[in-house]
C-alpha cells in the first residue's frame, strides 16, 4: 500500500495546530482530511500525535499501527509510538519502539535520548548514560541529551560527573533553566574539597536567574568553593593573624571583587560560623573607623553586601558595648543631618542599616536615593511599607481566639518566618495526575487523577514560598493560602505578586476555624503547623472536614527520635530562665557557639541557626508537640485517612535498599523499623501524603 499524503501547503496547517498544543483543531482537520486521503501515512502520524497528546494513548497507537501498515519502515512513528507508550506507563514496549526506530535509523539522536530517559526512569542510570553518549556522538551540540546524562551520572553518585554534563549543557544553551535547576540539585548535599574550573560561574548566573534555586540550599557549597579563592584564604590569615584592622580597607575592597560572595551575601543568611565572624568584626570595625574610611565605589559594594546580610539573618550578629555607644553617636549625627534638610553620607547609611533595618528610623522617609544604597533601601524601607499596606487588604475569615492560637500569632507577628529574598520554583507547572505519578503515591482512590483544575488549602502559609512553590508546581491551581500572622501574610502576598502570580488568594484565619469557611479542597498541605497548635488532633480533624472524599493531604509533623538534641536545649533554655527577646536569643547563641557540648555543636550545622526568627522557631516556641511514627499511623487511623508515602527522594531511597518489596515503602511498621535504626533521618520533618478514601 502506497501512501497518498495531502499537498504539503495543507499539512503544514495542521502541523502548525500540533506545534501550538491546538490539539483537538489538529485532530478535526487531520481526520477530515483523511477522508479525502484515506492511504496518508502523514495524516495517522498526526492524527496519532493528536489523540496521545489528548491522552487517548489507545486510539493513537491504533493510528500509528495504520500508518506502519502504509509505510513499515516509518521511523518517525516508532518514534511516537514510544513517546506514548511511555505516557501510557508500558516501558518495555517504548523502548522496543525506540530499538525499532533506531534501527531504521541509525543516527536516531532523539531515540536514544528517550529511550536513556526510560532506562533511568527503571532504575538503570548505567543503561541510561550509554544511550546518553551514543546521542550526543551522533548530535554534538545535544544539551538535552547533556543535560540528561547529568541526572543519570548523579543517580549513580557521580556528582562530579553530572556537574561537567550540566556545565556542557549550559556551554551549549547559556539560557537552559533545567541544567541549572539540576546543578542547583546537587549543590544541596555537596562540600567541596577541591575548586572546580568554571563553577563558580554557573552558581553566580543560578543566583542572577533568581527563582531557579533556593539560595540557602546552595550556601554550603558554594561557601565551600568560595574558600579556595586566594582572597578568601588571604582574608582567613588575616582573621586568624588578627590583622583585619590593620588593612580593613583593602580587606573590603578585595572582598568586592569576588562577586559571587557578594551576591550570596545579598540573598541569603551565610550558614557559616568563621565568615560570620568574620563579617562581625568587619562590620564592627566599620563602624569604629567611619570617619577615616574614605567613601571608595568598592567599599560601598561591600557594604551594601553586609547590610543585605544582616537585615536577611535579622541582625543575628552579636554586638559589643563599643559597638552599642558608636552606633548611638552615628544614629544622632545622620538624624540630625537629615532634619537640618541635608543627607548623610551613603556608608552612613549602610553602616546603620547593617545594625538595625532603615524603616525603623523615622527620618528614614527623608532619605534622597542614590545607587550605592538603592537595592538596601529598598529591602528595608520600601518593603516593609509595602508589606504594611497589604496587610489591610488581607481576608479575616474570624478573630483568632485560641488562647494558643493567639500565642503563635504574637510571636509571628513580631518574627515573620522565614524572611526570603529568591526561592526555587518548579520549571514548568504539572497536572496533577502527573505530580501524583512522580511522587509514587499509592492511591486508595484514583479519581484524584480527573481533577484539571483543582482547590489547594495552604494551611500555615508563612510568608509564601509553601503557597507560592505549590502554584509554580500544579497546573491550573486554585490556591487558598492561610496564616494565623498578618504580618507573614502580607510579606507572602507582596512575593506573590512581585513574581506575578495571580492564582493564589491569602487569609488571615485559625486552623480551628476552618469549618467557617463552608469549603471543600482536593488538596490539602499543612507543614510545620499542626505541631505549634494547642491540639493537634483538634486541627487535623478540621483539615479532615475540608477535605473532599478522595482528596490528598500533605502533613510534616516533628519527629520525637530526630528531635533529641534540640529537646535537650530547650529544656537548658527553660532551665536557665531565658527568655525570647532578640538579646536574650544573641546571648544564648553566642554561649552555643562557643561550646563543645555535642548536642550545641550538631544544633549549629542547622540553617535554623543563622536567623533570628528561624532560632526562635527552632528552640524558643512558644508551643511544640512531636510525634514517633506509631502515633502517626494511630492519628490517620483515628481520622480513617490511609498513607500514601513519605515526600523525601533521599529517605526513601536510603529506605529502599533493605526494604525491596513493592509495598513496603507505605508500611509505616517497616518505616518506624527504619528510623529507630537511623534516628535522625526525620531532622527535617516528617512529610507523609495521605488520602480521605470516605
Amino acid at each position: 500500500m502506497k501512501s497518498q499524503d495531502p499537498p504539503s501547503e495543507q499539512l503544514q496547517v495542521i502541523v502548525n495546530l500540533l506545534t501550538q498544543k491546538r490539539l483537538k483543531q489538529a485532530l478535526f482537520e487531520s481526520s477530515q482530511m483523511l477522508e479525502e486521503f484515506p492511504n496518508s501515512v502523514i495524516l495517522f502520524n498526526i492524527i496519532g500525535a493528536s489523540n496521545a497528546g489528548l491522552k487517548q494513548y489507545d486510539v493513537a497507537l491504533e493510528n500509528y499501527k495504520k500508518a506502519l501498515e502504509i509505510k513499515p519502515d516509518y521511523a518517525e512513528v516508532y518514534f511516537n509510538m514510544g513517546v506514548a507508550l511511555k505516557d501510557k506507563g508500558d516501558l518495555n514496549a517504548a523502548i522496543d519502539c525506540y530499538k525499532q526506530a533506531i534501527i531504521i535509523k541509525p543516527n536516531y539522536a532523539a531515540a536514544y535520548n528517550n529511550m536513556g530517559n526510560i532506562l533511568r526512569d527503571k532504575g538503570n542510570p548505567e543503561a541510561a548514560i550509554d544511550c546518553y553518549k551514543q546521542a550526543i556522538i551522533i548530535k554534538p551540540n545535544y544539551a538535552v541529551a547533556y543535560n540528561n546524562m547529568g541526572s543519570a551520572q548523579k543517580d549513580t553518585g557521580n556528582q562530579e560527573a553530572a556537574i561537567i554534563s550540566y556545565k556542557k549543557a549550559l556551554k551549549i544553551r547559556p539560557d537552559y533553566d533545567g541544567a541549572y535547576k539540576n546543578i542547583g540539585s546537587i549543590l544541596k548535599n555537596v562540600v567541596f574539597t577541591r575548586p572546580i574550573s568554571g563553577l563558580q560561574e554557573v552558581i553566580s548566573s543560578i543566583i542572577d536567574r533568581k527563582n531557579i534555586v533556593k539560595p540557602q540550599d546552595i550556601c554550603q557549597a558554594t561557601i565551600s568553593l568560595l574558600r579556595f579563592e586566594p582572597v578568601v584564604k588571604d582574608l582567613f590569615k588575616k582573621y586568624f593573624l588578627s590583622e583585619l584592622n590593620q588593612s580593613l580597607v583593602g580587606v573590603v575592597s578585595n572582598l568586592s571583587d569576588t562577586p559571587l560572595l557578594l551576591k550570596l551575601m545579598s540573598v541569603c543568611p551565610i550558614s557559616d560560623l568563621e565568615f560570620e565572624a568574620i563579617f562581625t568584626d568587619i562590620r564592627t570595625a566599620l563602624l569604629i573607623s567611619m570617619i577615616k574610611i574614605k567613601n571608595s565605589p568598592e567599599v560601598l559594594q561591600f557594604q551594601s553586601a553586609l547590610a543585605l546580610q544582616c537585615f536577611t539573618n535579622e541582625y543575628v550578629y552579636n554586638q559589643n558595648d563599643k559597638e552599642t555607644l558608636a552606633l548611638a553617636e552615628l544614629e544622632a549625627e545622620v538624624a540630625e543631618d537629615i532634619f537640618k534638610g541635608g543627607q548623610p553620607r551613603s556608608q552612613s547609611i549602610l553602616c546603620l542599616a547593617s545594625y538595625k533595618a532603615l524603616h525603623e528610623y523615622k527620618w528614614c522617609d527623608l532619605l534622597v536615593l542614590n545607587s550605592s544604597i538603592k537595592e538596601v533601601v529598598t529591602r528595608q524601607i520600601f518593603e516593609p511599607k509595602q508589606e504594611s499596606l497589604l496587610k489591610a487588604k488581607i481576608l479575616v475569615l474570624e478573630e483568632i481566639s485560641n488562647k494558643v492560637s493567639s500565642k503563635v500569632r504574637e510571636q509571628y507577628e513580631v518574627s515573620p518566618y522565614p524572611r526570603w529574598i529568591n526561592t526555587g520554583l518548579s520549571l514548568k507547572p504539572e497536572t496533577l495526575s502527573n505530580k501524583t505519578k512522580k511522587l509514587k503515591l499509592k492511591l486508595f482512590n484514583d479519581s484524584i487523577n480527573d481533577i484539571d483544575s483543582p482547590n489547594i488549602l495552604i494551611a500555615g502559609c508563612g510568608t509564601g514560598q509553601h503557597s507560592i512553590l505549590v502554584a509554580s508546581k500544579i497546573k491550573n491551581a486554585k490556591i487558598l493560602a492561610i496564616d494565623l500572622s498578618l504580618s507573614s501574610l502580607a510579606y507572602a502576598k507582596r512575593k506573590t505578586e512581585e513574581l506575578g502570580i495571580q492564582n493564589i488568594d491569602y487569609m488571615q484565619a485559625d486552623i480551628l476555624d476552618l469549618g467557617k469557611l463552608d469549603r471543600k479542597f482536593d488538596i490539602i498541605q499543612s507543614s510545620g503547623v499542626l505541631h505549634h497548635m494547642d491540639d493537634p488532633m483538634a486541627g487535623w480533624r478540621s483539615l479532615y472536614d475540608c477535605l473532599e472524599v478522595g482528596g490528598l493531604m500533605k502533613i510534616g509533623l516533628y519527629s520525637e527520635l530526630a528531635r533529641q538534641h534540640i529537646v535537650r536545649m530547650q529544656s537548658e533554655i527553660m532551665q536557665l530562665g531565658i527568655g525570647s527577646s532578640d538579646i536574650e536569643m544573641r546571648s544564648f547563641r553566642r554561649d552555643v557557639i562557643s561550646s563543645n557540648e555535642d548536642h550545641h555543636i550538631r544544633i549549629r550545622w542547622s540553617n535554623n541557626f543563622y536567623t533570628l526568627s528561624e532560632l526562635r522557631d527552632l528552640l524558643f516556641h512558644v508551643q511544640e508537640h512531636r510525634f514517633t511514627i506509631p502515633q502517626l499511623k494511630d492519628s490517620l487511623s483515628e481520622l480513617d485517612l490511609k498513607f500514601c508515602g513519605f515526600e523525601a527522594d533521599t529517605i526513601v531511597r536510603d529506605f529502599k535498599l533493605k526494604n525491596t518489596g513493592a509495598n513496603d515503602p507505605y508500611n509505616l511498621e517497616k518505616w518506624h523499623s527504619y528510623e529507630q535504626a537511623n534516628p535522625n533521618a526525620f531532622i527535617a520533618m516528617y512529610q507523609f501524603w495521605c488520602q480521605k478514601v470516605a
